[in-house]
């Protein structure tokens, strides 16, 4: 095949598969079977593999991993990511409450209440549209740079295709185990006569940190964003707006 035979054929592949992706991840949908999904990823990953330089760095491709990391480097986030306080009491709610109100000096507020995923707080960077770093949460002020780990996460995308979107920004949220991922990883392991995970969260994190991508994507992790930032609108505001 010709270069610009490949070049036809990879962007063909691109556009099926990260359709498919979408309407698994985002729809429920599922218009192919696992095999034939499989044979278009491998037919990518081969032609890619013969023509490296037709390799985008959002490819399909970049979810089966295959990059081995030796050392984490150590990033300083833009932004502190901070920790979320706990309470257990309805007096500290009290509290906290009376203490919101003596800072707003009694502007009207209200309170948006919603369930909280157990898992590993990561900070997702995207710059011209391409997902170009993960970080973990670390210490506060910097984590770990774990960006080939987490391309490996299929619902998360490598790309964002929008006109509206500023040419940096950065969302949060958390990388979390999906229940029937991980009692699909505690039977293999107990097929094998290994010692099954207890804890589906400290699991996770372990997954993110571990030194080769491709045994990452085997776990299925997934992600849930929910948090926005950049400069064009300030820091933890919506950038775009309907």
């Amino acid at each position: 095949m010709t270069e610009q035979g490949a070049k036809k054929e990879i962007q063909s592949l691109t556009e099926k598969i990260n359709r498919y992706n979408f309407l698994y991840y985002q729809e429920d949908k599922s218009e192919i079977s696992d095999f034939e999904f499989d044979q278009l990823l491998s037919k990518l990953i081969a032609l890619e593999a013969q023509f490296p330089e037709l390799k985008k760095p959002d490819s399909p491709s970049q979810k089966v991993g295959g990059t081995i990391t030796k050392k984490f480097d150590s990033v300083v986030h833009q932004y502190p990511m901070l920790s979320l306080s706990n309470t257990y009491s309805e007096e500290e709610l009290r509290d906290f409450d009376t203490r919101v109100a003596k800072g707003l000096e009694g502007e009207p507020y209200e309170y948006f209440c919603e369930l909280k995923f157990d898992g590993v707080s990561i900070s997702l960077i995207y710059e011209q549209g391409l997902l170009v770093r993960a970080i973990t949460r670390g210490d506060g002020v910097r984590g770990d740079d774990v960006t080939s780990n987490v391309k490996t996460i299929r619902s998360l995308p490598l790309s964002v295709n929008s006109k509206n979107i500023p040419d940096k920004f950065e969302v949060r949220g958390e990388i979390f185990f999906p229940r029937k991922s991980f009692e699909q990883l505690n039977k293999e392991r107990e097929d094998v006569g290994e010692e099954t995970y207890a804890n589906a969260r400290n699991t996770a994190s372990g997954t993110v940190k571990m030194q080769d991508s491709s045994e990452v994507a085997k776990r299925k992790l997934d992600c849930y964003v929910y948090y926005l930032l950049g400069e064009s609108a300030g820091v933890g505001e919506p950038i775009v707006r309907p």
